[in-house]
């Protein structure tokens, strides 16, 4: 299996807010005093920089309109609600809030057949909502496809059961621990573990001081090790700076290693060096996306590695 694609879907935004259903344990999202309307005038613009940067380094990028009727102020982040594997299967992932269970859309499935990919099979997880159960796709899960291991911090969005069900149903090994954040004096658990680490090819950008565990530390940190994996440790501080929210992608000629301009800024020159032994950096100003949305460069690419037809 292979690590990284050179296919990411990506949802263009019309209705960006800030999410006040997701704001209860996303402690990344700040409110502002700005209106809406120009929250979102502003993240259109951020994200169409992002596709072009993307696209003009070879990453072909499937980018479909969000639907305003639908008011679902996250779309931009799709990674939560789909993925897409090589074997032909699609994972539809049980959301935590109930205006983002609006994102799943079949007409986009339907879109990325139209290019010319195939969709075998459609593991569906979604019935769990009605338990208040989920896990919210790659954004809960980070998958070392090749060693077929998954990673997951546990949260209220993500569900130890539902992981090992995942699993189960798509060949992986559960790597599952906890993972903390300061915030307002208290030790509080990430939303989602892609926040806090990313597995490449050859390397893991990872923050381990926010797994408080000693056990699971020494878990997580062997784990990525033994299968070759050089580990770039990350601060708590550079992470809240989204500085774990990365994701490898495959260019016409080189490697790159996706991040926003501020997770790139609060990088070390050692951190940066030991990155560039492997890939090229692309980072993009995503202000007004990280401000509102809690989320970053990684949470925007849901990456395709579906068979083609």
């Amino acid at each position: 299996m292979k690590q990284i694609t050179d296919t990411v879907l990506m949802i263009r935004p019309v209705n960006f807010r800030m999410n006040e259903e997701t704001a209860v344990n996303n402690y990344f999202q700040k409110s502002t005093e700005e209106l809406h309307a120009s929250v979102n005038v502003k993240a259109q613009k951020e994200f169409d920089r992002f596709v072009e940067k993307l696209e003009n380094v070879g990453v072909q990028v499937i980018t479909v309109e969000d639907v305003k009727v639908q008011d679902t102020p996250d779309s931009i982040f799709p990674n939560n609600w789909v993925s897409f594997h090589e074997n032909g299967n699609v994972g539809l992932y049980p959301m935590f809030a109930r205006n983002r269970r609006k994102e799943r859309r079949e007409d986009i499935l339907a879109t990325i057949e139209s290019k010319g990919f195939v969709i075998k099979n459609i593991v569906d997880y979604t019935s769990a909502e009605t338990e208040n159960i989920f896990l919210e796709g790659t954004g809960s899960l980070i998958l070392d496809r090749p060693n077929q291991k998954a990673y997951c911090a546990l949260s209220p969005r993500a569900d130890e059961d539902l992981v090992i069900e995942f699993c189960e149903d798509f060949e992986f090994t559960p790597i599952i621990f906890n993972a903390y954040q300061s915030f307002e004096n208290k030790r509080l658990p990430i939303y989602h573990t892609n926040v806090m680490m990313c597995v490449a090819e050859d390397f893991a950008v990872i923050c381990l001081d926010t797994i408080d565990d000693k056990k699971e530390k020494k878990l997580v940190s062997e784990s990525l090790k033994s299968d070759g994996k050089e580990l770039i440790d990350i601060s708590e501080s550079q992470m809240n700076k989204f500085a774990g929210n990365m994701l490898q992608v495959q260019g016409k000629d080189d490697k790159y290693l996706v991040m926003s301009q501020a997770a790139y800024d609060a990088l070390g020159t050692h951190q940066i060096s030991k990155i560039e032994k492997y890939c090229k950096i692309l980072s993009i100003d995503l202000q007004t996306i990280e401000t509102h949305g809690g989320g970053s460069a990684r949470c925007m690419l849901a990456e395709i590695f579906l068979p083609k037809a």
